[in-house]
């Protein structure tokens, strides 16, 4: 599966052509052959923003209301700050020689 960097440098390349072969379209109309490039592009772009959404729908807790996910984060970094005070705690502790 894509990740989603590869997908976005895509689009934005995909979008930028369906624009350049528009703007083709609209100078010369007597080619069929760019406006049928445009149509394929147009469906490439349709697919690639479809596989955006599969993945986001995809993520962990995207199913969360927003205030659950904000509690969720909340909680989260509480956790972190705890666990950070005890890893400088234990740092700093003393050593026991068992020799």
């Amino acid at each position: 599966m894509a990740t989603i960097e590869e997908v976005s440098g895509e689009i934005l390349h995909l979008i930028y052509d369906v624009i350049r072969s528009i703007e083709k379209d609209s100078h010369d109309p007597t080619q069929k052959r760019d406006s049928y490039d445009s149509a394929a592009k147009i469906q490439e772009l349709r697919g690639k923003l479809q596989l955006c959404r599969d993945m986001v729908n995809k993520l962990p807790g995207i199913e969360l209301t927003r205030e659950e996910q904000l509690r969720r984060v909340d909680a989260l970094r509480r956790q972190l700050v705890r666990k950070r005070e005890l890893l400088v705690k234990y740092k700093s502790m003393c050593h026991f020689d068992m020799k």
